[in-house]
Order: structure tokens, then sequence, then C-alpha cells
């Protein structure tokens, strides 16, 4: 299978027929999500429906992130684990029950990221900068921000993901 069209196999099918969230006046807006004991930011007009975690289907010889096919309302999904992806460990404690995020329909990738939880909506307001994207690191790495008890979160462009060379090469 080559490696570019690994996660393009199937025609794209909306998987919402609802508009993506817009962001709020105030500025931009985040799905916040966990994973392998990290904080994470979806904007939220790049993220697709949520699922609970379903059987997944394993491939032969994928990345260890790659952690199946999904069948999610009827549409194969490759799901990708973000923790793993990414080169996190989670302590077992923080394992809990995890949850799917579907990319926007928009980028006509049927694809999910498997997260730990979901943590909410969060605005432009939630938060402060703690630093601005890294020029070094890949483009899908956004700012670090900080919310109001000092926690920092990562930003994750998933537009800039899905188009991201490493992500895409799902054979190991």
């Amino acid at each position: 299978m080559p490696s570019q069209e690994a996660l393009r196999d199937h025609p794209a099918h909306p998987v919402d027929e609802a508009q993506p969230a817009q962001p709020t006046p105030s500025g931009r807006s985040w799905l916040a999500v966990e994973s392998a004991g990290h904080r994470f930011l979806f904007p939220l007009t790049e993220a697709g429906e949520i699922f609970p975690t379903v059987p997944l289907m394993p491939l032969p010889h994928a990345q260890p992130w790659f952690l199946g096919v999904a069948n999610l309302r009827g549409h194969l999904h490759g799901v990708v684990d973000l923790g793993r992806f990414l080169g996190l460990t989670a302590p077992e404690s923080v394992r809990e029950p995890t949850m799917l995020v579907a990319f926007n329909a928009s980028f006509e990738v049927n694809a999910a990221l498997r997260v730990d939880r979901l943590a909410g909506l969060r605005g432009e307001a939630d938060f402060s900068l703690e630093r601005e994207a890294d020029a070094a690191a890949p483009a899908f790495v956004g700012q670090r921000l900080l919310d109001a008890t000092g926690r920092v979160w990562q930003e994750i462009h998933l537009a800039a993901l899905v188009r991201h060379e490493a992500f895409l090469r799902i054979v190991g």
C-alpha cells in the first residue's frame, strides 16, 4: 500500500453533517484533550466528530502508534494513538477511558486520534501564552499555552498533522 495513500484509501464521506464549530467572538477556540499524561488543544474548526473507543482491526507491519482501522458510522478510519505518535509514554496511573477524535471531514482523511480523555471546550480567554511555536518543531506543533492554574497546554494543528510525512507513513 503506498504510504501517502494509507489514510486516504477510502472515499471521504462526511462523518457529521453539522457545520464545524466557529471560533467564539472573543478569539480562537479549541477542543481540549489529554493523552499520555499531557494536555493538548485541537483547533475546534479542525476537529471532527468524537466517538467512544470501538473495536479496532490491527494492520500487520504498521507503526506502533497506528492502532488499526475502526468502523465509525459505517466508514473505515485509521486510528492513531496521539501520545505514541508524539513519542510520549504515560504512567499507567494516567490511563483512563479513551475516546476517538476524528479529523474535520473537509480534510478528506478518514482518520481519528485516540486520546485518553476529553477535557472540554476552551477559548482564548482561558489561556495566556507560555511560548510561541518552536520554528524547529514540526509544522503541526503550535503555541504552548498556560491555563489559569498554571498547567501547560500544547496546541496541535490538525490541518498540518494530516499532511505531515511521518503521520502519513503508517507502515513500519
